[in-house]
């Protein structure tokens, strides 16, 4: 009888932590969608919903790159050039983008957040064809589903704005693209995805198995940013997709680097944060994320006052210029660092502080540099 699960090679990070940050955010966010009316959630995003998934996810789980960068001091120590160029480069490329107009640089850093957010989903998939060491045919099927499942509806957007949602400002994406072109994205999304399917069902009559955790990725990110561009009628459900598949794995990533960075005799002072596990991880990252919220609303966007006081400044455009670039710093050194970060060939330490270098709780044998790697938003593969 066929195999429905190849045990030694089906999960990344173990079944329960894989069908929680992967089907489980998809099934969270669809649940939200769905709750939405009964939540006062329909339509623009409300405060509770701005706070947990805004500020709680999203935004803390850009800070929490920290935890592999700059609250190491050994890392520092490592890679200075990176750790200083990185955030230097973004600020003046974001401070050009501006003077140019806010809009070129708002539309630049949509863009970079939309790549980021694709080249995420492809890492996972790709991290999971790596750990299985997956045949050149199945690997390459895996990226184009997940480049299908992602780049179909971001197509589609383009191809019908405006929408009731952007992703960060109005007008943030470029328009004017015949709706016919969105049509043919989503028909070539339903041929990739069906191919791809076919040779997960194929695997499984050849008695090979699926590797689970990876066919629910796919599934996820499939319903998600369908769900959240195509399907979507408003902010929240937008907001809700965007967010949790995306957020929610990179904290359990950061969590599981740290630990391990930990078990190392890292982190020196701050040790005490990481020992207390998920809740002091959370907390300093909250922390973090609200005092960024709390620039962005005061010197900026002026939009929450019953969170944030009434209280604020306004800002000449010239001085805009150097403050919006600067605010955005943080998001825009995780895109960047991203790239550099999550790669075992150049830092053969990473897969064991990550529990992956021997396939803990799989079975699977041992991995060198030579024969994996970490991929990530923005990781070249």
């Amino acid at each position: 009888m066929p195999r429905f699960l190849a045990p030694s090679q089906a999960w990344l990070f173990g079944r329960g932590v894989d069908l929680s940050v992967f089907a489980g955010s998809a099934l969270v966010s669809v649940a939200l969608v769905l709750a939405a009316p009964w939540l006062g959630a329909v339509g623009d995003t409300p405060p509770w919903a701005w706070v947990l998934l805004v500020v709680g996810v999203d935004v803390a789980h850009v800070w929490s790159t920290l935890f592999r960068t700059y609250l190491d001091g050994e890392e520092l120590r490592k890679r200075p050039g990176l750790y200083t160029a990185a955030p230097l480069a973004a600020y003046l490329l974001g401070v050009l983008a501006f003077l140019v107009s806010p809009a070129a640089f708002w539309r630049l850093f949509a863009y970079t957040a939309l790549f980021h957010f694709i080249r995420q989903q492809y890492g996972w998939v790709s991290l999971y064809g790596r750990k299985a060491r997956a045949s050149s045919t199945e690997r390459a099927l895996d990226a184009a589903a997940i480049y299908a499942a992602t780049l179909g509806p971001v197509v589609w957007w383009h191809a019908h704005l405006p929408r009731a949602f952007w992703w960060f400002v109005e007008d943030d994406f470029l328009s004017g693209l015949p709706a016919w072109v969105g049509t043919g994205a989503l028909v070539v999304q339903g041929l990739v995805l069906a191919a791809w399917a076919g040779f997960q069902g194929a695997r499984v009559l050849r008695g090979e198995g699926l590797q689970g955790g990876k066919v629910l990725l796919v599934l996820a990110t499939g319903v998600t940013w369908f769900g959240g561009i195509v399907l979507a009628q408003d902010d929240f459900t937008f907001t809700v997709m965007n967010i949790v598949l995306h957020g929610v794995p990179y904290f359990a990533l950061l969590l599981r680097y740290a630990r391990g960075r930990l078990a190392e005799g890292g982190y020196g002072a701050l040790a005490p944060v990481v020992r207390a596990g998920l809740p002091g991880f959370l907390a300093v990252l909250l922390v973090l994320a609200l005092g960024e919220e709390l620039l962005w609303d005061k010197l900026v966007w002026h939009e929450r006052p019953r969170l944030f006081g009434e209280d604020g400044l306004w800002l000449s455009a010239e001085v805009m210029a150097l403050v919006v670039p600067l605010l955005a710093l943080p998001q825009a050194t995780h895109y960047l660092l991203d790239a550099f970060i999550w790669k075992p060939g150049r830092e053969p330490a990473l897969l064991s502080r990550l529990g992956w270098a021997r396939g803990p709780g799989d079975g699977s044998p041992a991995s060198t540099p030579g024969e994996s790697r970490v991929t990530h938003p923005g990781a070249a593969s």
